[in-house]
């Protein structure tokens, strides 16, 4: 099952998926203190956990850099040394977190030998990992919208990277342009998490694997074959290695 390729180190690399005042990250003073170094990583660590919770539980535009750092047990004047203000704060956070959700859809990817059994494993991997950690998917997914136009830039790099799992698609009939296909797929699939997060139904996430997959392999195998490959209705998980010519355009 997809749930299997869902490791718990994963989770735990999100920002969010622990409090900023996690006893086990706490800074010891005294002669004994860590390197300035892992100071300055752990609490850096801490505040984009802060950062994540506070911002999922109130909203950006209502979240104050005294309440992430609240949250986080760091002190303010610490906050200015790390980052330059809220947004900076943010943006670091899902960059570090989306980071962390495409390698591990690209691991997944590579574990299939075909490009459509390797979307649909990817998608679970991300599915997954979202659902473990509401606090950043509310944060990167919905709340990216409030940061303004740095926000919406950082979302349309992430969509980007997001096109190289597409990178085997056959062609499609009629002169159709794959690109233009892909980019309404990503779209697409990036509408319909948004949809559920926002909805207050992080943890229904990996229901929506059958859908997705489909939605991902439909428009560029046609809905019979997608169905085929997928083994929807069969119980089986045949291969998806074999594309019909007929099928694609080819």
């Amino acid at each position: 099952m997809d749930r299997d390729y869902l490791r718990s180190a994963d989770v735990v690399l999100l920002p969010g998926a622990r409090t900023g005042r996690d006893p086990a990250r706490s800074i010891k003073p005294g002669p004994r203190r860590q390197p300035a170094g892992v100071v300055a990583a752990t609490q850096r660590e801490r505040l984009l956990d802060g950062l994540v919770q506070t911002v999922a539980e109130r909203g950006y535009q209502h979240a104050t850099v005294s309440d992430i750092c609240r949250a986080a047990g760091v002190t303010r004047p610490v906050f200015y040394e790390l980052f330059s203000g809220k947004e900076d704060a943010f943006l670091a956070a899902h960059r570090y977190g989306t980071g962390v959700v495409l390698r591990r859809m690209a691991a997944a990817f590579a574990a299939e030998s075909d490009w459509c059994h390797g979307i649909r494993r990817s998608l679970g991997a991300m599915l997954q990992l979202l659902s473990g950690t509401p606090a950043f998917a509310t944060m990167a997914v919905i709340e990216i919208e409030a940061v303004g136009p740095e926000g919406r830039r950082e979302r349309d790099q992430l969509l980007t990277r997001f096109r190289a799992f597409f990178a085997e698609v056959p062609q499609l009939p009629g002169g159709v342009g794959v690109e233009e296909m892909v980019d309404a797929v990503v779209g697409g699939v990036y509408s319909t998490l948004y949809r559920r997060i926002a909805s207050g139904r992080t943890d229904q996430l990996p229901d929506l694997l059958p859908v997705l997959s489909m939605f991902c392999l439909a428009p560029f195998l046609g809905p019979v074959e997608a169905a085929e490959r997928l083994g929807v209705g069969t119980g089986e998980d045949p291969s998806c290695t074999r594309i019909d010519p007929a099928n694609t355009g080819q």
